[in-house]
C-alpha cells in the first residue's frame, strides 16, 4: 500500500517499455512542461524504485494535476517542500539534459501532492463514525438497468491515447447504474445520516508529510497544515498556473470559503476523493462500477463509436457540458455554464444514462495502469474484469491510481478530448479536485 503521499514502499513491477510521453495525456495530466523538455521520458522505466534508468532522482507523486496545470509554487507549503529536492534536481537535470529552467518548477510540485493527499491512508475509504448504519434505502430508485453484453473496450481510433489501446472484446453481466452522477443534496443526506467527513475537510497528516521527505527537512509552520483542495482558476496571461490550492475549499465549499451550495443542490457533488466516493456508495448499498461496466454503459449500445451520441462531432456545446472556447484562457458559454451544470441538463445516451460525457470525472473502482489493455489482448474475451490488482503509473511511479471516466466541463475541443467514452484518466485516490464525482451501480438482486 502506498503512503498518503502516493510514495510506495514496495518494488514496482516492470512493465513495457512505452514511453511515459506516450501516457501524459492531450488532457494534461501534470506532464505538459516535460513534454517541451528534451528529457528522454522513455528511459524512465525502472526495476528498482531507488535506481531509475534515467539517473534521475524520481519524485514523490505530483498529483492528478489535470487539464495541463502548469506547476508552479502557489502556497507556502509548496515552496518549503520543493526546498530539499531543488539541489538533487539541479545536478540531475544536467546528466538527463533537462533544461536548468524545468528543476525548480517540478520540484514545486510537491506542494500538490503533499496537500491533496495526506489525509489518511491512500486506498482505503473513510469509516463514517461508529453507530452509523447503511442507508435502508438501497434501491433502484433513480437507476437505470444496463442488461450487460459484449463490447469492444477501449479504441484504436486517431484520438485514442496510448492506454486506450488496443481495442479488444469484453462481456459484462447485467447491473443497475445511476442514471446521473451523484448530487450535492445526495451526498448531503449520506453526511447527515453518517457525520463523514471527506478528504479534503481533514488536515494534513504531519507524520505522513515529513515521511515524504529527505532526513533533516524540518517541518512546515503548523499554520499551513490546514485541509483544502484543488480548485481550477483560468490564467489571466500565459505561464500562470491553472489550479489553485485553496484553504477550506471541499464538497460544501467547492470555490473556497467564500462560496457556498446555493442553488446547487442538484449539481454533482466534487471536491471528493475516490476514498469518499467508495464511502458513499457502501453506505447507499452500492458500490462504484468497475472501468468495463462504466464504458459498456457510457456507449449506450453504439458499437465503437467515438463519442457517446455516435460517431458524428457535432456542437458539443449542445451535448455536453464542456469547455468552450480556448480552453484554458478563453471561456464561452456556448454551453451556458461555467463549471458544473444541473445533472440531466443534456440529452441521455442511449441507456437513458446522463453526463456521461462532460460535467465532471466519475470515479471507477478499477486501479490504473497503462499497458492493462496490452495484456489482455488476444485472449478472447474478457469476461467481468474488474482491473488489475496493483496500479502502476510511469509518469508518477510512486503513485498509485485509481482510474477516472467521462471528461468534465473543463475538457476542451481544442485541448482536451477526455469526455470519449474510451477515454481513461488517473488520480490518487485520496485527492479531490473541482471537476471530479461519481455515480453508482448495483448489482441486480
Amino acid at each position: 500500500m502506498g503512503s498518503p503521499l502516493g510514495i510506495s514502499r514496495q518494488r514496482v513491477p516492470e512493465i513495457s517499455r512505452t514511453s511515459s510521453a506516450e501516457t501524459s495525456r492531450a488532457r494534461g495530466i501534470a506532464r505538459p512542461a516535460l513534454r517541451q523538455s528534451n528529457l528522454r521520458q522513455s528511459n524512465l522505466g525502472q526495476s528498482n524504485l531507488g535506481q531509475p534508468k534515467s539517473g534521475l532522482p524520481i519524485l514523490p507523486s505530483i498529483g492528478p494535476l489535470l487539464e495541463c496545470i502548469r506547476i508552479s509554487p502557489m502556497h507556502k507549503l509548496f515552496s518549503w517542500m520543493a526546498g530539499p529536492w531543488q539541489q538533487r534536481w539541479r545536478s540531475a537535470q544536467r546528466r538527463a539534459g533537462l533544461p536548468s529552467g524545468w528543476a525548480p518548477l517540478i520540484a514545486s510540485g510537491l506542494g500538490f501532492a503533499g496537500l491533496a493527499g495526506l489525509a489518511g491512508g491512500c486506498d482505503r475509504p473513510p469509516v463514517p463514525s461508529a453507530g452509523t448504519q447503511a442507508s435502508t434505502q438501497a434501491s433502484t430508485q433513480g437507476m437505470v438497468w444496463i442488461a450487460g453484453g459484449e463490447f469492444s473496450m477501449g479504441s484504436d481510433a486517431r484520438l485514442a491515447q496510448a492506454d486506450e489501446r488496443p481495442a479488444h472484446p469484453v462481456r459484462v453481466d447485467g447491473f443497475w447504474m445511476d442514471s446521473t452522477e451523484v448530487t450535492n443534496a445526495q451526498f448531503r443526506k449520506f453526511v447527515e445520516a453518517t457525520g463523514f467527513v471527506t478528504d479534503a475537510e481533514r488536515p494534513p497528516d504531519l507524520a505522513a508529510l515529513m515521511a515524504q521527505v529527505p532526513p533533516g527537512t524540518p517541518p512546515p509552520p503548523a499554520e499551513l497544515l490546514v485541509p483544502g483542495s484543488l480548485v481550477f482558476t483560468p490564467p489571466q496571461a500565459p505561464g500562470q498556473p491553472w489550479w489553485e490550492w485553496r484553504a477550506a475549499a471541499n464538497w460544501r465549499r467547492p470555490e473556497g470559503p467564500a462560496s457556498d451550495l446555493s442553488g446547487k443542490d442538484d449539481h454533482p457533488v466534487v471536491h471528493v476523493s475516490w476514498r469518499d466516493a467508495s464511502a458513499y456508495a457502501g453506505w447507499a448499498g452500492k458500490r462504484l462500477p468497475t472501468e468495463a461496466e462504466w464504458e459498456f454503459a457510457a456507449r449506450g449500445g453504439l458499437h465503437a463509436a467515438p463519442f457517446v451520441w455516435g460517431d458524428q462531432k457535432d456542437d458539443l456545446g449542445t451535448r455536453m457540458n464542456t469547455w468552450q472556447g480556448q480552453f484554458p484562457t478563453v471561456r464561452e458559454r456556448g454551453d451556458g455554464y461555467a463549471d458544473t451544470s444541473p445533472v440531466g441538463s443534456f440529452p441521455p445516451n442511449g441507456y437513458g444514462l446522463y453526463d456521461v460525457a462532460g460535467n465532471v470525472w466519475e470515479w471507477v473502482a478499477d486501479w490504473y495502469r497503462p499497458d492493462t489493455y496490452p495484456r489482455r489482448a488476444g485472449g478472447g474475451v474478457v469476461v467481468n474484469p474488474t482491473g488489475p490488482t496493483s496500479s502502476f503509473d510511469p509518469d508518477e511511479p510512486y503513485s498509485p491510481k485509481r482510474v477516472c471516466r467521462g471528461g468534465s466541463y473543463l475538457c476542451s475541443d481544442n485541448y482536451c478530448t477526455g469526455y470519449r467514452p474510451s477515454a481513461r484518466m488517473k488520480s490518487s485516490p485520496d485527492t479531490s479536485l473541482a471537476h471530479t464525482g461519481f455515480r453508482c451501480v448495483r448489482d441486480q438482486g
